[in-house]
């Protein structure tokens, strides 16, 4: 099936870098009347409505800025899509946001996508050609180049509203590190050690792995063909399926797509780091061809921004895998702000010997931080007592993450994670995963987009082409 075919082919990414041309937005004044209505909410449809999708649709309810116009979801009647469909029986209920759009796309005014990874990208790029505003879980694509090509719709279409979903963007560290980089205390930033080191999914599995699991029943209430999209088919198995896709190549991105954006997101963001121009996979233990391995550390390297030095990540994740902190770091007693991880018996887990976050060298301070909203500190703490008075006021936040997508979506505040800013994020992450898939050193140059040192690696910012059905929303 497909659907909107004068969008598709007009939206195509091109052998030779990327091109998009011809989308145009369909939302005018007159549409927008009818769809904010009276109440001043915005009518948001939902697709990818259990799990994730669940905690997106009742964050957004929270709010108290949406109407829940519309739910998507491959799976429906499903236990864990049960609660979404009980708790809207109004909203009209769709298994292919395609079909969606199609039949009450003047009815909607913005999408939340909470999908698997390698399923944002058709839906994301559907949206935005629609005219409707997104919001989109991290990381943006699975794919360097869907990233690019998600990033390219938006600047051709300024009107429409973007925000992925690294929801600490618009928490407590956003605004101090954004004040203390702004009044010079984080400046010559030379070298940055970010880190999840929790049990995960595949952590239990064999990496003597020769191929995927064998073939399950298919749930009655599942269209696994249109679960799979634009992705090459596999068989379904239940370690493939629910969060378990996260552990393949094939399907996701692992720990550093997982935590990558919500553990470096400030970091990158405003030491303006951009895009790294090599990436080593210095250790992966486990390491095969098909699932993440036990433990991973990569490096990258950035270059000197401005007056900016170079900056060194890396990155650690794995049980057995915990960095080196810095003398006088102090405890790693858990963090209220940083969520519970998922442990591969699907429960939630506690960090057991360092939090998820990040250790930041500059020149003269040192600071330590946590993932998503957890603010910074300077190490050790005779100097944090130093610094005290020199600290600046951090302005308190005036909405989350959540509000401020839907603030904008009414004009009201700007997004604080729009693509131009979360693409190249979750690029950086892209390319981490392919040092690590291939668990080669790449070379990357910013201005091109391009790895030069691996041709088979530089293949892979692509990707395969889509699957038969789906190819209108690329060209190969």
């Amino acid at each position: 099936m497909t659907t909107r075919r004068d969008f598709l082919r007009n939206a195509m990414l091109t052998s030779a870098g990327i091109a998009i041309g011809g989308i145009s937005s369909k939302m005018n004044a007159a549409n927008y009347s009818k769809i904010v209505g009276a109440n001043n909410k915005i009518n948001v449809a939902h697709i990818g409505v259990g799990n994730r999708g669940w905690d997106i649709l009742s964050e957004f309810e929270k709010t108290g800025l949406s109407n829940v116009v519309a739910l998507c979801d491959v799976d429906l009647g499903a236990e864990h899509t049960k609660k979404a469909l009980d708790k809207y029986p109004n909203a009209k209920r769709f298994k292919d946001f395609r079909e969606m759009f199609d039949k009450m796309g003047n009815e909607i005014e913005a999408v939340a996508v909470a999908t698997p990874d390698f399923a944002h990208f058709p839906a994301v790029m559907m949206a935005i050609a629609e005219g409707k505003h997104v919001y989109v879980e991290k990381p943006m694509g699975r794919t360097f180049y869907e990233v690019e090509l998600m990033m390219q719709a938006a600047r051709k279409n300024p009107k429409v509203v973007t925000q992925m979903g690294n929801q600490g963007h618009s928490e407590a560290n956003y605004f101090q590190f954004k004040a203390w980089k702004e009044a010079g205390i984080i400046k010559d930033v030379t070298a940055i050690t970010a880190h999840m080191n929790n049990s995960r999914r595949w952590h239990t599995w064999d990496p003597n792995i020769k191929k995927f699991p064998d073939p399950q029943p298919i749930p009655d209430t599942l269209d696994w063909d249109l679960w799979l999209q634009t992705r090459n088919y596999h068989d379904f198995n239940k370690d493939l399926h629910y969060g378990q896709w996260r552990c393949w190549y094939d399907l996701g991105m692992g720990v550093l797509g997982d935590w990558g954006a919500h553990i470096i997101d400030t970091a990158h963001r405003f030491l303006e780091l951009g895009l790294p121009e090599e990436v080593n996979p210095v250790k992966l233990v486990g390491h095969n061809d098909y699932f993440f391995p036990m433990s991973s550390t990569l490096e990258f390297k950035f270059p000197k921004r401005g007056k900016m030095p170079p900056v060194v990540l890396t990155w650690y994740d794995g049980v057995d895998n915990i960095p080196t902190v810095p003398k006088g770091y102090g405890v790693s007693e858990l963090d209220p702000n940083i969520p519970a991880s998922v442990g591969s018996d699907g429960g939630n887990i506690k960090p057991m010997k360092l939090n998820p976050g990040k250790e930041i060298y500059s020149k003269d301070l040192t600071f330590k931080g946590g993932s998503h909203g957890s603010t910074l500190s300077i190490i050790p703490e005779e100097k944090a007592k130093e610094m005290e008075k020199k600290l600046p006021e951090v302005p308190r936040s005036t909405s989350n993450h959540y509000a401020n997508f839907l603030l904008a979506c009414q004009g009201k505040e700007k997004a604080r994670s729009p693509f131009e800013i979360a693409g190249p994020l979750s690029q950086v992450l892209n390319l981490g995963v392919v040092s690590q898939r291939l668990n080669k050193r790449i070379k990357f140059d910013r201005e091109t987009k391009r790895i030069t040192n691996n041709p088979f690696a530089d293949a892979l910012l692509t990707g395969e082409p889509p699957r038969k059905g789906w190819e209108d929303f690329y060209k190969i």
